[in-house]
């Protein structure tokens, strides 16, 4: 069985080398993320070429994200790191402070003094040590250690239950914005958006750059939850980063939010990635833990499009083996996904031709019990609708658009094609795309297949015909 889930996985020093790439993507990576928080725009442009390298030897699409580092509201560095915190102890968070002690520490984020008051609960380093507000005197937040811990250079900072202004696009994602454009990434990803405006500001800066990459939030804060249909009619899709959002709102509340968000996501025809410590173990064990294989699976049940590593393949001791452990939990949890196809039809209405088109090839591919799908398509769009329904079919989505064929590799059951689509006769194009299907080894003549295609031949966004063939009738 064919896997419909797609797999994201970021590049870093595990994972940064030929062989390691081109291994990776015999295991099964769809897009590889490309974490903008660590390393140049240099080296970000080198793992892209590594990438398209290793991709086009092995014949595979491959997308590349770029994910961008939001505002960085951290601890700044120690003196002599790490400090052990002790329950009870007082703690200063001092935006004025050059090198940390004992007794205080840095801010990299100095409007924190600014955004907190007595009786605030700080999360620091993923919520590992929890600090109680009692005063805010100038640049200094003055602080009780309710749990405690080890604190070391740099660990991330959070305000329970959300507020804190800084803005989801900095100077330095500005300039990473145009490094993306310039390296030709297909997705962006936004970290920290709040509001419908970042995302808008956002795309601003990606068009006016020259990018036409799809657009991603990650939605890991609470402003975000409560602004969450806004944001995702602003965004291509969204990404399910359950790190910060759990410090946010509390690790209980998570499942049922990422459920929430996934089936508003794919209602709205938006993308979805579901994201943070997935395979956590295997960055130093060689198989996942029982609870990891559930998290992926559900995940998948959820209906998200894509699951992503992070740590595991970008630092991990096992950068193939974890790839290959998720592809393998994503293809059984598919085999025993019900298909509901009528019920999600239900209350549907369709006010396009195009979109009426796509879910019609799903309905009638579902009750024919055909082999495939084909979409033939300019931007995507069609393959899009139709992979929002999980109907239990590949979806051959043929393109003559080769960064089409990079952003529809986030695509849920989409397998997209590059095809040249040289003809402007619609007989002519349907048994070039049966030959190719055939040579892919995807169908055999006398399969049954359902294909789309739009007529005038080569329009965006006029798939307009349906038809239902045995393969082979149109090619020679």
């Amino acid at each position: 069985m064919s896997r419909h889930t797609k797999i994201v996985a970021t590049l870093g020093p595990a994972s940064s080398s030929t062989e390691v790439l081109e291994r990776m993507v015999r295991a099964g990576v769809d897009v590889v993320r490309m974490n903008f928080s660590h390393g140049t725009a240099d080296d970000h442009r080198a793992r892209a070429q590594g990438i398209r390298a290793a991709a086009a030897k092995l014949g595979r699409t491959v997308g590349i994200l770029g994910d961008l580092q939001g505002p960085k509201i951290r601890v700044g560095k120690f003196e002599h790191s790490p400090i052990t915190l002790s329950e009870g102890a007082p703690f200063i968070l001092d935006a004025s402070c050059q090198l940390g002690t004992q007794e205080r520490v840095g801010l990299d984020y100095k409007e924190l003094p600014k955004d907190v008051k007595a009786g605030d609960i700080l999360l620091l380093d993923d919520g590992r040590l929890k600090l109680t507000v009692d005063r805010v005197r100038g640049s200094e937040i003055h602080t009780t250690v309710q749990v405690g811990g080890e604190l070391s250079n740099n660990k991330g900072i959070n305000r329970q239950g959300g507020g804190l202004t800084a803005p989801a696009l900095t100077g330095k994602d500005m300039d990473d914005i145009k490094t993306a454009a310039d390296i030709g990434v297909d997705f962006v990803a936004v970290s920290f958006p709040k509001s419908a405006a970042d995302m808008y500001m956002a795309r601003q800066l990606l068009r006016a750059a020259g990018s036409s990459a799809v657009l991603i939030a990650k939605i890991e804060r609470v402003e975000a939850i409560d602004n969450l249909e806004e944001i995702l009619d602003a965004s291509d899709g969204i990404m399910v980063a359950r790190g910060d959002l759990a410090v946010e709102v509390g690790d209980a509340t998570v499942p049922a939010l990422q459920k929430r968000m996934i089936r508003l996501a794919r209602d709205r025809n938006k993308l979805t990635i579901t994201a943070t410590q997935m395979m956590e173990s295997m960055i130093h064990s060689p198989v996942p833990t029982r609870a990891e294989v559930s998290d992926v699976a559900n995940a998948v049940l959820d209906g998200t499009d894509a699951v992503m590593l992070s740590a595991e393949t970008a630092a991990g001791k096992y950068p193939v083996d974890v790839v290959e452990s998720m592809a393998r939990i994503c293809v059984e949890a598919e085999r025993s996904a019900e298909i509901r196809l009528d019920r999600e039809f239900l209350d549907r209405i369709f006010s396009r031709i195009d979109q009426s088109i796509a879910m019609a090839a799903i309905w009638t591919a579902h009750h024919l019990k055909v082999k495939a799908i084909a979409a033939l398509t300019q931007s995507g769009s069609t393959a899009l609708w139709m992979s929002r329904l999980n109907c239990g079919l590949p979806i051959y989505a043929l393109t003559p658009d080769a960064g089409s064929v990079a952003r529809m590799s986030l695509y849920r059951e989409v397998r997209p094609l590059l095809m040249a689509q040289e003809h402007t006769d619609r007989d002519q194009l349907l048994a070039e795309a049966e030959s190719l299907l055939i040579e892919r080894g995807v169908v055999n003549r006398g399969d049954l297949i359902v294909l789309t295609i739009g007529e005038p031949i080569g329009s965006a966004g006029g798939t307009n015909t349906l038809k239902i063939v045995r393969v082979g009738e149109h090619s020679a």
